[in-house]
């Protein structure tokens, strides 16, 4: 298949070229750099079916960069995978409007490129849809709890706004179309300041710092290790028939405290934990329902919690190793 990958040079959109190009597609990665690294696509440059195209996804797909799809590349693509949107607080809220503008403008762009070429899309939407839930664990039928004017509203709101215009595209337009709701996934490649609570407490147990825990850390989150979700997408988008939203994450649920004290355990670290205030309308509690990944997609993590902080401790080992050295 001809597979452009919107967000591809992300932490996930990374894994995800990888995984196309070992399966035998052509992928174009299309992504503007504003969170995504270069260094996490610098190993595929050099692969014949690979392809950069540095644009920003909420600007329409016109000029050079539609030039560099059809024409120069001779690229029409049959899948298109809609990940580009900054997906950490940090990133989202640096530039709010901006981040509203990817999620909202950047599927509409992806619809129309996808109409144009009869392309099928699979739209990257996430958990804080569900926003601070009531019910739990979220099943695909819960609508939700999110504050609409809130500072994570922007990513919050956003991406709830581009699964509808999914579903109305697929409603009145016929449009191909897949969602997937992506729970907190973690591994190899994660940012440096992503400013999420795997990277930060690995990178502040191998620094010796303080592990700074939000609220009293009984707050839950479900991890999913990167290899796994990508896995889980390429599955949604070979799906024949088109199905409602499905949750991808790992059900396995722990208290941000015990994520510190497993970090803590596996990097040898004397570092302490450090209380500071929970920031605003941060979920309590968050785990997926699977039963539908499970039994449409004959999908299900299986990889360790530990196993896969082994893997992401040795990244960002080695990073930390290489910004030191001489």
């Amino acid at each position: 298949m001809r597979v452009l990958v919107t967000g591809g040079a992300g932490f996930i959109g990374s894994h995800l070229c990888e995984r196309l190009l070992a399966d035998g597609h052509q992928v174009a990665c299309l992504d503007n750099f504003y969170t995504g690294q270069r260094d996490n696509i610098a190993h595929l440059r050099a692969h014949e079916h690979f392809h950069i195209i540095e644009h920003d996804v909420a600007t329409p797909l016109e000029a050079s960069a539609a030039d560099a799809l059809d024409h120069k590349l001779g690229f029409v693509p049959e899948w298109v995978f809609n990940l580009a949107c900054p997906a950490s607080p940090i990133h989202y809220q640096r530039d709010p409007v901006k981040t509203i503008e990817t999620s909202v403008f950047g599927v509409m762009n992806m619809l129309a490129l996808c109409r144009r070429h009869g392309a099928r899309l699979l739209q990257a939407s996430t958990s804080e849809v569900y926003g601070d839930p009531l019910v739990h664990p979220q099943t695909e039928t819960y609508w939700g709890h999110v504050n609409p004017i809130g500072p994570r509203a922007c990513y919050d709101e956003g991406k709830r706004l581009a699964e509808t215009l999914c579903f109305d595209h697929q409603r009145s337009r016929g449009a191909d179309i897949r969602v997937v709701r992506i729970f907190n996934t973690y591994g190899p490649r994660m940012a440096m300041n992503d400013g999420r609570v795997v990277s930060n407490f690995v990178l502040q147990a191998l620094r010796g710092e303080p592990l700074t825990l939000y609220g009293d850390g009984q707050q839950t989150r479900s991890f999913c290790y990167v290899a796994e979700l990508v896995d889980g997408l390429v599955r949604m988008m070979a799906q024949h028939e088109h199905i409602g939203p499905i949750n991808l994450g790992n059900p396995a649920e722990f208290t941000i405290r015990q994520l510190a004290e497993r970090v803590l355990a596996l990097t040898g670290s004397d570092s302490e934990l450090r209380h500071l205030p929970l920031p605003v309308d941060d979920p309590v509690r968050r785990q997926p329902d699977i039963e539908r990944a499970r039994t449409v997609l004959d999908w299900q993590p299986r990889v360790d919690l530990d196993d896969g902080l082994i893997a992401t401790i040795a990244y960002f080992r080695a990073r930390l190793a290489s910004s030191t050295a001489p």
